[in-house]
């Protein structure tokens, strides 16, 4: 991941489009698309190293982009930002020009609600230039959910993390299955412990 990040960082194309501070913000917190361009800057308390999911960016017919008020599980969630994300968005508050007639800390270059296919197809660009076809935006979120996996936090967590209403949901579709976990072998030897001495 870091080198992934460090070579968006370098890129003048990712740079030309205004996704290096998004895609280091869905690396450090697993959010969806939709709900990343809907971010607010209300929506950050950097002091507390908080950011609060409280919409997401839809195309409505016959209205075009909208901000939607809620999220994809049924309301609100808080997320813990890494360090690296709240100096990304501290850099990002002091130094970004430009319209933004929305409010939200991700604008089109027209200052409107950028939207979410819009953003896949420049990063698919950029992730081509960079010679990571397989890298899609949704990869950062299941990276998020393999990160807590892996650290051997909880479904519960995770699901948390990601906006799951059920733990199920992110154990099914987004943690590791088919994994040797040494650990069984060591909780068996122990509660068996049938060995021929």
């Amino acid at each position: 991941m870091r080198m992934l990040l460090k070579a968006v960082g370098e890129s003048k194309l990712c740079e030309q489009k205004d996704l290096h501070d998004a895609v280091i913000l869905l690396a450090a917190t697993g959010l969806r698309r939709s709900e990343l361009l809907a971010l607010r800057w209300e929506d950050i308390d950097l002091d507390d190293r908080v950011l609060t999911v409280s919409g997401w960016v839809v195309r409505l017919k016959g209205k075009g982009l909208v901000r939607q008020d809620t999220t994809k599980g049924g309301g609100g969630r808080s997320v813990s930002l890494p360090q690296f994300a709240v100096d990304v968005l501290h850099r990002r508050k002091g130094g970004r020009q430009g319209p933004n007639s929305v409010g939200v800390i991700f604008p089109s270059s027209a200052g409107t609600l950028r939207d979410p296919d819009d953003f896949g197809k420049q990063w698919r660009e950029v992730r081509d230039e960079l010679g990571l076809p397989d890298v899609s935006s949704h990869s950062f979120r299941k990276t998020v959910a393999t990160l807590i996996d892996d650290s051997g936090l909880s479904a519960r967590i995770g699901a948390d993390q990601l906006g799951h209403a059920r733990p199920s949901m992110t154990q099914d579709v987004y943690m590791s299955r088919g994994r040797v976990h040494a650990e069984v072998a060591d909780v068996l030897d122990r509660a068996v412990g049938i060995n021929d001495e």
